[in-house]
């Protein structure tokens, strides 16, 4: 992609009259901005404080601005990351864990996460849920993501099926603690092991519920739907798949108007897939990006899981039975990917990474530059790669 041919947007004309750079302001113009809903091509952002105080004209910029080769964009945020710098929240359940894994993922355009602890045994589930508590206010947390253990034997993947189990008070119990600690929440579960009445319990408790690891049909998807379920978790995998006379969980998820994850590796779904599936989901905006990261991502290329050592294998992480065991990916690889090798509009691709993730966990504030500590401000290349932070 070259600068030349990239979708972007222009500030409105009713902008303010010229500054002529007040005290303690400082001008950047960079080739374009991502407001959080477009690029925008001669606009600057007015720096004051260490913040980003607006997004201005660049005509209107002082003499002594500076110029920024490139984009700039809030950070990216990743609802689903089990793992980075070599650590696993299974097996680091606590504070520490958490913050290194954030780190990492830091380090690659990534601003915010939702640890996410996988199925497992009850008093792992336990420890994460204490540490995500202890974890609110701390950089780069934005909550915690409970994938399983309440989910299908038949579409666990990589799930150890000894923990998979019904849903359980513990669990419920677990959500009201997190939610009374005023943390943004997200919970993956199947049909296969969820009553409609607790997603809807767990739905008006505020908690973000996601259909996910299922083998269930399209008519029993669409009942969860209007449960409370608002959300898919990585699309096309770990779900009954869409057939003609049987659209399944997938197509359930590509004909409503949820929100759903997908992985933008070119792994764990075919790219053209994923070009499908945008084109055919009835309601804009629904699609972002996860990473499923797991800790070779800004680390070692082995980890243990359950006891069992797993290995980087040409870009897959792979399980002793053949299954995919999380992903080595990145969110800004997976920006890259959706614009260079898909050929997605950059637009819409900025948004799945940033605005769509960030609205769905009612985090709005973390779509728009406005108001951002300028070391939550991502430096792009024109291509959109990731470079940098504005300041760290």
């Amino acid at each position: 992609m070259t600068s030349d041919t990239r979708s972007v947007g222009t500030l409105s004309p009713d902008h303010s009259a010229a500054q002529t750079g007040d005290e303690g302001e400082t001008w950047l113009v960079p080739d374009s901005i991502f407001d959080g809903q477009k690029l925008r091509r001669g606009a600057a952002l007015v720096i004051r404080n260490g913040r980003v105080d607006r997004i201005a004209h660049a005509d209107d910029a002082p003499p002594d601005h500076k110029v920024i080769d490139g984009v700039l964009s809030p950070g990216f945020i990743d609802l689903q990351v089990n793992g980075g710098g070599g650590v696993l929240l299974n097996t680091s359940p606590d504070l520490a864990g958490m913050m290194a894994i954030a780190e990492a993922h830091r380090g690659l355009g990534t601003v915010g996460i939702l640890p996410t602890v996988i199925t497992d045994a009850p008093e792992v589930l336990a420890r994460v849920v204490d540490a995500a508590i202890a974890a609110k206010g701390q950089r780069g947390i934005l909550g915690l993501h409970i994938e399983g253990p309440h989910i299908s034997q038949a579409r666990r993947g990589t799930h150890a099926a000894r923990h998979v189990r019904p849903m359980e008070q513990a669990t419920l119990d677990h959500l009201e603690r997190l939610r009374q600690a005023g943390l943004k929440i997200m919970i993956t579960v199947a049909p296969e092991a969820v009553t409609p009445a607790q997603v809807a319990r767990i739905a008006a408790a505020g908690v973000v519920v996601s259909l996910g690891h299922s083998d269930t049909d399209a008519d029993t998807t669409r009942e969860y739907l209007a449960a409370g379920a608002r959300c898919f978790t990585h699309l096309f995998n770990a779900m009954s798949p869409m057939q003609n006379r049987a659209p399944g969980v997938v197509g359930a998820a590509i004909n409503s108007d949820a929100h759903a994850g997908i992985i933008a590796d070119g792994i764990h779904v075919a790219d053209e897939m994923i070009g499908l599936a945008l084109r055919a989901r009835p309601v804009p905006d629904r699609m972002f990006l996860v990473s499923d990261a797991m800790p070779t991502v800004g680390g070692p290329d082995r980890f243990d899981l359950y006891g069992a050592t797993l290995r980087l294998e040409e870009g897959r992480l792979v399980n002793s039975e053949g299954s995919l065991a999380g992903a080595h990916l990145s969110q800004a690889e997976g920006l890259w990917r959706l614009v260079n090798v898909l050929g997605i509009d950059p637009d819409a691709a900025l948004r799945m990474v940033v605005t769509i993730p960030a609205g769905l966990m009612g985090l709005d504030d973390l779509a728009s530059p406005v108001g951002r500590d300028l070391r939550d401000i991502a430096q792009l290349s024109a291509d959109l790669r990731f470079k940098g932070w504005l300041a760290d």
